[in-house]
C-alpha cells in the first residue's frame, strides 16, 4: 500500500450534479482525430509496452478508435462547485426522492451492506449515502466511454494532462487484470466509474471482489461497489462507532478559528476554551476542525472530527462531506422507522 492515499476522484462535483447543471453527455460529433498517429500517444504506447508488457497492436487499435470528447474538455475547465453555497448544495441532495431511493437501495442490498459493515467497520448508512450522492444509486453513473474520456483529457487538457495520462495507464492495467472490455466500459467525463465513481488508480488500490465471483466489477450488480466504498473508508482511517461532525455554537471571538482545512488539527478542549461549544458530546482530546458554511438561515458552524475528514478523502470538499453525512442521517432515520413499523 502506498503511504500517500489516492483520492477516489478529482475534487469536483459529483456526476449527478454536473449532468444536471451542465447537461453533460458524450460528444456525438467529435473532431476527426486519430490519436494513434500522434507522437505523444505513440510514446505512451511504447512506455506501456516497455514498462508493463502491454501489446502495442492492441493499444494502437484502441487509440485509433478513440473519439475526442469535447464536452469532457468543457466540463473539466468549469469550476462548478466554487459557485455553490451550502444552502444550494444541500437542496440538490437532501430531497425526498433521493432519501426514499436510498431506503429502497438499503432494503434491496441489506445483506450485502450488513456484511460490509461487519467486515470494514463502516456503517451501512454512509455507504448508501455515498452511492446516493455520487450516482443516485447507480442511475447516473455516466455514459462516457472511459477510454475516450481519459485519452481526451490526458492528451488534450494540458493543465491536468499528466494526471489523466496516469489514469489512462491505470485503466489499461485495470482492464487487463479484471478481464474487462476497455472499449465498452463507461463512466463520468473524468473517467470515474460505476456506482461509487472510482477513478482507475483508486479502483486498483481499493476496489474489492465482494460477491466472490473472482473479479472486481462496478458495472454488474452492486456488491462490489458496496464493499469497495466500505474498504475505501476503512483504508483511509475510518473509526467504527466514532462521531462524525456536530453543529457548534461559536462565540464571536472564536469565529476567526473557522478554517478551510478539513484535516482535524486542534483538540476539542482547545476549541471549547476559546468559545466553541459542540452540540454533541465529543472527547476533549479528540482532534477537530471548525467549519463555517452558508446555510439557509445564515452562517452555520460545525466541528468535524476524523470520520468527517475521511469522507472528504472521497471528494475533497466540505460541502460534499456534509451532504453525505446529512443524507445518511435522513436515510437511516426513515429506514429504521419503516423497519420498526413492520
Amino acid at each position: 500500500m502506498k503511504k500517500k492515499m489516492i483520492l477516489k476522484s478529482l475534487s469536483i462535483l459529483p456526476l449527478s450534479i454536473l449532468s444536471l447543471c451542465l447537461g453533460l453527455v458524450p460528444s456525438l460529433a467529435s473532431a476527426s482525430i486519430n490519436y494513434s498517429e500522434r507522437p505523444e500517444v505513440k510514446q505512451f504506447i511504447n512506455e506501456m509496452h516497455k514498462e508493463h508488457g502491454y501489446d502495442k497492436d492492441l493499444m494502437h487499435s484502441w487509440m485509433k478508435g478513440v473519439k475526442q470528447q469535447k464536452t469532457a474538455l468543457e466540463a473539466i475547465a468549469r469550476p462548478a462547485e466554487g459557485v455553490l453555497t451550502w444552502k444550494k448544495y444541500r437542496k440538490i441532495f437532501l430531497t425526498d426522492k433521493r432519501i426514499n431511493k436510498g431506503v429502497q437501495f438499503w432494503k434491496t442490498n441489506a445483506e450485502t451492506l450488513s456484511r460490509a459493515e461487519k467486515k470494514f467497520g463502516v456503517s451501512a448508512r454512509f455507504i448508501v449515502a455515498i452511492i446516493g450522492v455520487e450516482t443516485f444509486y447507480g442511475k447516473r453513473a455516466g455514459s462516457y466511454p472511459v477510454l475516450d474520456a481519459l485519452t481526451t483529457l490526458g492528451f488534450d487538457y494540458p493543465p491536468r494532462g499528466a494526471f489523466f495520462r496516469k489514469q489512462l495507464k491505470q485503466y489499461m492495467l485495470m482492464v487487463r487484470e479484471e478481464k474487462l472490455d476497455a472499449i465498452k466500459l463507461t463512466g463520468s467525463y473524468a473517467g470515474a466509474m460505476g456506482m461509487p465513481q472510482f477513478i482507475p488508480s483508486s479502483f486498483r488500490s481499493f476496489a474489492v471482489d465482494f460477491d466472490g465471483d473472482g473479479v472486481r466489477d462496478f458495472w454488474r450488480g452492486s456488491a462490489d461497489s458496496i464493499g469497495s466504498v466500505a474498504n475505501y473508508f476503512s483504508k483511509h482511517g475510518w473509526v467504527a462507532g466514532d462521531p462524525v461532525i456536530s453543529r457548534a455554537v461559536v462565540a464571536n471571538g472564536a469565529k476567526k478559528m473557522a478554517s478551510k482545512k478539513m484535516k482535524p488539527h486542534t483538540s476539542v478542549i482547545a476549541y471549547k476554551n476559546k468559545g466553541v461549544e459542540p452540540a454533541e458530546a465529543f472527547k476533549d482530546k479528540a482532534r477537530a476542525t471548525l467549519l463555517k458554511l452558508d446555510g439557509a438561515q445564515g452562517e452555520e458552524y460545525w466541528l468535524g472530527l476524523n470520520n468527517f475528514y475521511v469522507i472528504t478523502r472521497y471528494n475533497h470538499s466540505p460541502l460534499y462531506a456534509m451532504a453525505v453525512y446529512q443524507l445518511s442521517q435522513e436515510i437511516s432515520s426513515k429506514y429504521n422507522a419503516q423497519l420498526n413499523a413492520q
